[in-house]
């Protein structure tokens, strides 16, 4: 029962810690001080969850499936940076 509590405890403070990011991150991104770009590259993984939980409706499986999005995507984007650098492109 206290262990159960607890974990609602923590819980709740992980989720307020989340709500309140997001909140100055709109304040920060309004006032100018960050790049809407950068904060659209960092939300990307979290909009591949949402597609591929949409697709194919297990959480786990969305999780797995993002996982390896999220690889193939930064293999490849390493392999056109050290293409492009190599090249002089």
């Amino acid at each position: 029962m206290v262990t159960e509590i607890f974990l609602m405890i923590g819980l709740g403070l992980v989720g307020l810690a989340i709500l309140l990011m997001v909140v100055f991150g709109f304040k920060n991104l309004f006032a100018g001080k960050h790049e809407i770009i950068k904060l659209v590259i960092s939300a990307s993984p979290f909009v591949i969850l949402g597609i591929t939980y949409g697709i194919l409706g297990d959480s786990t499986a969305a999780a797995m499936a993002t996982m390896l999005i999220m690889i193939g995507a930064v293999t490849l984007f390493l392999l056109v940076s050290g293409l492009r650098t190599s090249f002089k492109i």
